[in-house]
């Protein structure tokens, strides 16, 4: 397989709750590099997918032969934390 028939990275897209906003923290990070410790231990579990290639503030990012369920799992994971986020997206 040559590069130019190589996939993209499959990505999850997070739109936040209002109370969450786009606002960075005083450190100037924000969304899921905030500085919260209920964000540290959700960037924690995320991070344990061998899956997941990084993390930014809205965006995870994971390795193009990713599987369907595994991409799944995560949207419904992220999704489940109401109090962080409004929606998920799989791109």
């Amino acid at each position: 397989m040559s590069p130019a028939d190589t996939p993209p990275p499959r990505r999850l897209d997070v739109t936040f709750a209002a109370s969450w906003g786009a606002t960075p923290d005083p450190a100037g990070r924000g969304g899921l590099l905030a500085f919260d410790d209920r964000i540290h231990t959700l960037l924690g579990i995320l991070l344990s997918y061998p899956d997941v290639r990084h993390v930014l503030p809205d965006q995870v990012s994971l390795d193009p032969a990713t599987e369907p369920q595994v991409l799944e799992t995560l949207r419904l994971f992220l999704q489940r934390q109401r109090w962080l986020v409004r929606s998920v997206a799989v791109v």
